[in-house]
């Protein structure tokens, strides 16, 4: 990391978040899990002895031996809003930032001691100025947070899995900690999207950003209320089979899927939350030594609750109907799987009924 020392300020007009805290944007299921282990002793030496195991070291030499450095004289315009993300965030060490030649569109944060910031050629060839600072923004909200060591531990268990997959045992306990954490690290994506609107602070940047990750550079073939029309519809169509199938195609995934990531930012934006912290009301840093790690639980099992009673999918609904003790169970269940109308309130009530959910596992994901 290098020093920012505050001598410059955005590029543009932005408002500015001294000593803002992290929780401030997270998402609450990776609040209540990053002050969990935040509160847990011992913590940082089990991580610092482990990080004897980790390729980070080997990392950090492949990066600066086969990427470019930005700074200054290398990607100077990067250069210049990573800064200003730090600044905006009040991030007093900025991370070290490389472009690797690849061509699928990627960044990610990763680094146990520092973070270490990546994006490839092809992401920063997609976007546009404003929007690759929602993207830079994305990834210093990774830093802040403490994203970055666990996706390095995640990465590392991954790698695991495949070399023990001989052993029946071994793989199915390292594949259970890895699937934890991969559902842990798609809500802290919600999250660090939040912290890349908070640095923008251009919806449309962002909108425009996660459709040309899903579609590419073809923006005068999109519209962003087509787009998120398209997550509202992956989330209510279909019946209980679509809800498995899209269950199947999320666990391998690190990220959520871009139109869901979309639809929940444009959620966030249009929160009281957000705008208290446009308004300067937020968290601070400094307060999070006494953030209380059962206040943390409760409220990410609030929203998960009103998840579940909010939500238009065929599963969800079945399961807020046990959850409300509704009867006729075994005749809701079967109406739910086959998708067939009446019965209480069937999942198609009109909308894409039997449409087969589509996965993108292939799809490549903006860390």
């Amino acid at each position: 990391m290098t020093d920012i020392g505050f001598d410059k300020g955005p590029a543009r007009n932005r408002r500015r978040f001294p000593g803002i805290s992290s929780r401030a944007y997270e998402h609450p299921a990776d609040r209540s899990a990053l002050v969990a282990l935040r509160k847990l002793s011992g913590f940082d030496t089990v991580f610092k002895a482990l990080s004897g195991l980790l390729p980070e070291r080997s990392l950090r030499l492949l990066f600066l031996s086969d990427s470019v450095r930005v700074g200054e004289t290398q990607f100077p315009h990067l250069h210049e809003m990573l800064r200003d993300a730090c600044y905006i965030l009040d991030l007093e060490q900025v991370p070290l930032m490389y472009v690797q030649q690849d061509p699928r569109p990627n960044a990610m944060c990763i680094g146990l001691d520092e973070p270490i910031i990546v994006v490839t050629t092809a992401l920063v060839e997609l976007l546009d100025e404003e929007e690759m600072r929602a993207v830079i923004g994305h990834e210093v909200g990774h830093a802040l947070s403490g994203h970055a060591v666990y996706r390095t531990v995640l990465l590392f268990l991954t790698n695991l899995a495949l070399k023990v997959a001989w052993i029946p045992l071994g793989t199915v306990a390292i594949s259970a900690i890895v699937t934890a954490l991969r559902e842990w690290f798609r809500k802290s994506e919600l999250s660090a999207d939040r912290a890349g609107l908070l640095v923008g602070q251009d919806l449309n940047a962002s909108m425009r950003g996660l459709m040309k990750l899903a579609g590419g550079n073809h923006l005068h073939e999109m519209n962003v209320d087509a787009f998120l029309a398209q997550a509202e519809e992956y989330e209510a169509g279909g019946d209980l089979r679509d809800s498995v199938l899209k269950i199947l195609n999320m666990l391998p995934r690190t990220h959520p899927f871009t139109t869901v990531r979309a639809a929940e930012l444009k959620k966030w934006s249009q929160n009281r939350d957000y705008q208290r912290i446009m308004d300067g009301h937020y968290p601070r840093r400094e307060e999070d030594k006494d953030t209380s790690v059962t206040d943390s639980f409760r409220q990410s099992a609030s929203h998960y609750a009103d998840s579940v009673r909010g939500s238009k999918d065929p599963l969800m609904k079945l399961v807020g109907d046990i959850a409300g003790g509704a009867g006729d169970l075994g005749g809701k269940l079967r109406d739910r799987f086959t998708g067939a109308a009446g019965g209480g309130g069937s999942a198609g009530s009109g909308r894409s009924e039997g449409k087969d959910a589509k996965g993108s596992g292939g799809a490549t994901d903006q860390g």
